[in-house]
């Protein structure tokens, strides 16, 4: 009869768990672990880049009232007071004179074509920094997922570091006794030993890795934490829906927020060209004032003469009227502007077509890997069950000298290998799924939330980064080819 298969065995040597031959025992109670939208919520609330953005937002925001503070009217109020001393030689005299006035002007533009393009500008630069303050808001929804799985897979990596470590070290152990009996010589020992060994050091790298994994949460959301919720194996992979390359890339074109910006940066820049050609057309104001003082500040001082009209000591003055300027030589200034905003516009239609060129590429490189991963998820889980079938088999042949030590030791490295790489590849399809969303800029909070309906609160690396069922599905596999 078969022994207990291989990789059961390894993880049961590092979880006191063997899933392939009993059913798991109750869970202990555990403390809560964190799930992916809580670490999301508080990416969200404590996100430097995150707040950096929403700044730069509300900044770019004030360029409307700034922009439409032109086209209102100005009003201003002043007051001053003054004292003036006067010597005269003939006749030896000296007169003081005091002058008090204040005053209040308006000013409304009747006709200012550039400060009107200016305005448009300023709401086309504003819908800009919204969209790329909520592409800002996207990318850190990925950004969560990709630390979050980060941290599964790292701690995936090291649970298969565990159990491959435990498995050499039973592989040592055989030789040992094979070699105390004389069925082995020395050099089985020795190369169960290096691989134990190379097995042990890979081990501590993967544990480092984890660390740094969970250290990377912290510098996203500023909080640590001490476990987080696994991913279930019952995790549908399928294709994308729809799986129409041409009909993702139709919507990123459509929806992605960065081209989106790009769409209103090229407006924004065509107004800043009306703009500065408005700087060549005259402007038009209504212009009215009011001043009050004595008469000497107004420059109504009385001369005493006869005839002569008499001021009072205050003196009310107002006026209305409009108000043209013409330009006609600024010295080259204008033109230059023009032709300025003029290369800015065609630089701004050079970035949003490099922006489109990139959205339709990503798009279909993000529809072909989640189609690739779907794929290779079922590969790789295959790959898993017949490298534990043809490890078995190697062992049995080692058992019974047909085969060596080293085809042995190589078989483990395989199986184990490929677990590494299954649980990789289920990572990158969930991360590609995500990355692909962005770029049709459909991502939201609710692609987590239906993520966070397949984590499992008790999850336990050591034991859950493979599902259970593969190692009877080699069991079954290693027994069907006995037969033949």
């Amino acid at each position: 009869m078969l022994r207990r298969l291989s990789l059961a065995v390894a993880v049961a040597a590092t979880t006191g768990f063997a899933w392939a031959a009993q059913p798991a025992p109750a869970a202990p109670s555990l403390p809560t672990k964190t799930d992916l939208i809580n670490v999301y919520k508080d990416a969200v609330d404590n996100n430097a880049d995150l707040a950096a953005a929403q700044a730069d937002y509300l900044a770019r925001k004030e360029a409307v009232p700034q922009a439409r503070s032109g086209l209102l009217p100005q009003i201003n109020a002043g007051a001053s007071t003054g004292s003036t001393r006067t010597s005269l030689d003939t006749p030896s005299a000296t007169l003081n004179r005091n002058t008090q006035l204040v005053q209040a002007s308006l000013s409304q533009p009747l006709f200012r074509a550039d400060r009107w393009f200016q305005l448009k500008a300023a709401e086309n630069t504003t819908e800009q920094a919204q969209l790329e303050f909520s592409a800002t808001q996207q990318q850190l929804i990925l950004q969560t997922a990709q630390t979050y799985f980060g941290v599964l897979r790292a701690q995936d990596n090291l649970a298969a570091s565990k159990a491959e470590e435990a498995a050499f070290k039973r592989q040592l152990d055989q030789s040992n006794e094979r070699f105390d009996v004389g069925l082995s010589d020395k050099t089985d020992v020795l190369e169960s030993q290096a691989s134990y060994d190379t097995a042990r050091a890979n081990r501590l790298v993967a544990e480092q890795q984890v660390d740094d994994a969970f250290q990377a949460l912290v510098t996203l959301t500023n909080r640590e934490y001490s476990s987080i919720e696994g991913i279930l194996h019952s995790l549908p992979v399928v294709a994308p829906i729809p799986n129409d390359a041409k009909a993702w890339v139709d919507t990123s074109v459509q929806q992605n927020l960065r081209l989106q910006a790009s769409n209103y940066a090229v407006d924004a820049a065509e107004e800043t060209l009306r703009q500065r050609k408005a700087g060549h057309l005259p402007t038009v104001d209504a212009v009215a004032q009011y001043q009050k003082g004595d008469n000497d500040a107004l420059g109504f001082s009385n001369s005493g003469l006869p005839g002569e009209p008499h001021y009072g000591k205050y003196v009310d003055q107002s006026s209305i009227g409009l108000q043209l300027n013409v330009p006609i030589y600024s010295g080259g200034l204008t033109s230059s502007q023009v032709r300025e905003a003029y290369q800015r516009l065609n630089q701004s239609e050079q970035l949003r077509e490099s922006q489109r060129r990139q959205v339709v590429q990503d798009a279909r490189n993000q529809h072909r890997a989640v189609n690739t991963d779907v794929e290779q998820v079922k590969a790789r889980r295959q790959a898993i069950i017949s490298n534990q079938s043809s490890l078995e088999a190697t062992e049995i042949g080692y058992q019974v000298g047909t085969r060596n030590i080293v085809d042995v030791l190589d078989a483990q490295r395989s199986l184990y290998n490929s677990v590494r790489d299954y649980n990789n590849t289920r990572y990158d399809y969930i991360l590609d799924n995500l990355s692909l969303k962005q770029t049709a800029g459909t991502l939201a909070p609710s692609d987590l939330e239906a993520l966070g309906a397949y984590l499992k609160p008790d999850y336990n690396p050591d034991k859950d980064f493979l599902p259970p069922d593969l190692a009877k599905a080699a069991e079954a596999q290693l027994k069907a080819g006995a037969k033949y």
